[in-house]
Order: structure tokens, then sequence, then C-alpha cells
């Protein structure tokens, strides 16, 4: 079975997890911690990316509805592919105030980098928010690529010359590019950036070829006719794209999601996490974020506690055979 078909194995693990979550334990937990100072909130990617997107909707939503007693306060740490961010997460053991905004980079960064001493199972499972998904995309100047089929020609044609620009290092983007160069005989070059907003710029710009974003990284310049989907890595159409066929309905087993998860620091106190999640439960439910779920194409159930332990500990096995695969880690 190809590594990148997830089936129902891991989404089977969200049911009765989201709105099933525990308002009375929480509500007991809610009269032990209150948070006393502004909560961190670390984004592991650059500005402008789906991360940094979500993270400061999720900021207003707390604010407007006055859900937390102090403010959120967001900052990006983008460095290594992740690599900053997790060092100074693993850095605040204990800490209570301060609770991350996690890509598969989680998974990928500490397998490529054991040096960093990152193990993520000693951090806090919070709540998973979604499942984002990615489509490859092209300029829409480029009249020539209307498919699948043209994009493989035009890439082919132009050899290590072609440009896949996206997010880090041995990241979702990196993986996917290498999966495309392998499934179609291409010699694409991949080429990192800092954050989805700056790839999703580097396309409408001309100054790559080809993307993999995510919908809310490039649905802006999408919407202004600057660029164009040509396939999605979904199992089923999206209904935002509902003219883009998938990567199954054209014969390849493509399908990966990205998780979209607040993680709580290392020993983190237990009455913390339940506040946490409690929170974040509040803003899964809000219109707000359910609204923003169905116009950004996002997936997946909520997800928390030692069901989404489980999901981590599953990806990371899977996203392990994706880079020994790639030869990013020895077998």
């Amino acid at each position: 079975m190809n590594i990148f078909r997830r089936r129902v194995l891991v989404q089977g693990l969200a049911l009765g997890a989201g709105l099933a979550v525990s308002l009375g334990m929480a509500s007991a937990a809610l009269a032990e911690f209150q948070p006393q100072k502004p909560i961190t909130f670390v984004v592991m990617a650059g500005t402008g990316g789906g991360a940094d997107k979500a993270v400061r909707l999720m900021q207003s939503i707390i604010a407007k509805h006055k859900m937390a007693p102090v403010p959120v306060t967001p900052i990006n740490k983008p460095g290594g592919t992740g690599a900053e961010a997790l060092v100074y997460m693993n850095g605040k053991k204990g800490d209570n105030h301060t609770i991350m905004f996690t890509l598969n980079s989680f998974y990928t960064t500490p397998l490529r980098q054991p040096a960093l001493g990152i193990d993520i199972t000693t951090f806090t499972p919070i709540a998973r928010m979604a499942e984002d998904t990615f489509l490859l995309w092209v300029n829409s100047d480029r009249k020539d690529i209307n498919n699948v089929a043209d994009f493989v020609k035009a890439a082919k044609a132009k050899g290590s010359g072609w440009i896949m620009a996206g997010t880090g290092k041995s990241s979702e983007d990196n993986l996917l590019t290498d999966f495309l160069n392998t499934a179609y005989g291409l010699n694409m070059k991949y080429v990192p950036y800092k954050g989805g907003g700056k790839v999703a710029k580097e396309l409408a710009g001309n100054n790559a070829d080809s993307t993999v974003n995510n919908p809310s990284e490039q649905l802006g310049f999408y919407e202004a006719g600057k660029t164009k989907p040509l396939a999605a890595f979904t199992p089923k159409r999206l209904p935002m794209f509902k003219d883009t066929p998938t990567f199954t309905e054209l014969g390849q087993d493509m399908v990966y999601f990205m998780q979209r998860t607040v993680v709580g620091a290392p020993g983190m106190s237990e009455d913390a996490e339940q506040y946490y999640v409690h929170l974040f439960t509040e803003v899964f439910n809000s219109d707000e974020w359910q609204t923003y779920r169905k116009k950004k194409s996002l997936q997946g159930d909520l997800l928390t506690g030692e069901k989404l332990m489980d999901y981590w500990k599953i990806e990371r096995d899977i996203h392990k055979d994706m880079l020994i695969k790639m030869g990013a880690i020895p077998g």
C-alpha cells in the first residue's frame, strides 16, 4: 500500500473525540487553573501561511467571545523547518502559558534532526483542529498547462530547471514534490521557503513553476485569477474546487493531509491541559471556526487527549517511512 494512502485507521481515532469532550471534567479544571499572564501561541511556520492564518483567526475568536481572561499572543518561529519552535517549546517544560500550533514538521523535523533531542510524545496533546489539504498549483499565465498531463509534459521538458517552491526542507511540500518526481519520472528542483504565504507569492509572481500549497495559502491568488489548481491530494474532490480532479481519479495513489494541532509544552499540568482542551473545543465549535474550515477546505474532526497522542504516534511512523523512502534519513 502506498505510504501516501492514509485510510480510515487514522481518521477513525477521531470518532467520539470531537463534541464528546467532557465539559464536566473541563469545568472542574477551570476552577483549579486560570491563566495568570498572556498566553504565548507559537506558530512553527512563517507569517502568511496556513498555520499563521489559522492561529490569528483563533486568537480573534478567543478575544471576540471572551473565552480567556488574558490575551493570546502569536509568535512565529519558522527557523529550521520548525526546529526553532520545537526547541523553544522543549525548553518550556512545565510552562502552563505556552502553546504551539503544529504542522507535519512536528514529525519530520525531529526525525531528520535527532540531535535536537525532541521526543514529541513528551509534548501535551491539546486539540487537533483540522487536517489541511494540498493541491498542485501553477500560474494562470501557463495557458499550455490545464491538467496534470500538460504539467508532466512541461515539467519533463524543463528538467531540473523546473522550480517547485515549498515550505521547509524534507517537509510536507518536499515529500509531495519527491512523490511527484517519482510517480511521473520528473526531475523538478525543490526550493524551500519559510512559509506557505511566501511560497504562494512566488508562484503568483512567476518566480516558481509550481507549488503544492494548501487552499488557504493560495486562495487569494486563485480568486484573483493569478493561479490555478490542477489536482488535489485528497480522497474526494474538494467542494471549493469541484472541477479539479483528485490524483486518485488520475490513477495515482496520492492522498495526504497535514495536521493543524494545538500542542502544549512538555510537563504542562493536568489542570492546565484540561483548561486548554475546553478552550479549544469552544473555538472548534464556534461559527467562525466552522466557517473557516468550510471556506479553506479543512477536513478532520476534533481530536484530543490520548486519542490525539495515538494519532501522533501513527503519523510519526508514517512520516518516518516517507523520509526513509526519499533518502532523507537512514532506514
